[in-house]
């Protein structure tokens, strides 16, 4: 074998071990975070009743995970005709489309919220009574001194507040509380705070 091809067969021998050398580039792509999101449907007084509710919501579970959204919990107000999902979903867009593409029963609205600490529920009936303040006038740390004085209230009037839940953004505030009437609620929130809220509903609460 001449110098030449020696040469040759060294130098491609030294290539290929750099090329072999070289770090691998990852393929994989992390998915978008998720957000905290209540969305609201509105369907008119006597239109809707908590069973099937539960069967739009089990067709929600079966398509969730084609949009990435997980499905938390749900509320509904059948006198008013009121629908409240809770989920987490990396847009409202991929929200809305897990709806449209499950049972074709759109949102209304969409709230990207924050919540608060969670407490256990009792057994008592449940009311979700809805703030709405100044767009971008509240922020989630006076929000939580808000609730820590309907805590440091609520045995006072048999309410026993469960969460709840901010938009910052437009600035309504939504509390989920058992109670043995809506004026209990109200009472709370008048002598903790004397933030009064618009409106209190009846709601029953979903999985």
């Amino acid at each position: 074998m001449n110098t030449k091809c020696i040469l040759s067969i060294g130098f491609l021998t030294v290539l290929s071990s750099i090329a072999f050398a070289q770090p691998q580039k990852a393929t994989t792509t992390e998915k978008p975070k998720r957000k905290l999101y209540m969305d609201v449907h509105d369907l008119g007084p006597g239109k809707v009743n908590f069973q099937a509710v539960e069967g739009a919501h089990q067709k929600d579970l079966a398509t969730q995970g084609e949009f990435d959204v997980k499905f938390i919990k749900y509320w509904v107000d059948e006198q008013a005709g009121k629908v409240y999902c809770l989920a987490e979903s990396s847009s409202e867009a991929n929200l809305f489309k897990t709806h449209q593409k499950a049972h074709g029963l759109v949102p209304d609205y969409i709230m990207a919220v924050t919540d608060g600490p969670e407490a256990r529920l009792t057994g008592k009936q449940l009311f979700l009574d809805t703030h709405h303040l100044e767009p971008g006038s509240v922020t989630p740390e006076a929000v939580a001194g808000a609730h820590t004085k309907d805590l440091a209230v609520q045995g006072k009037y048999g309410v026993n507040f469960i969460n709840y839940w901010l938009d910052a953004k437009a600035g309504t505030v939504m509390c989920l509380s058992e109670a043995p009437d809506s004026l209990a609620v109200i009472h709370t929130h008048t002598e903790a705070h004397g933030l009064i809220p618009s409106k209190v509903e009846r709601v029953k609460q979903g999985n």
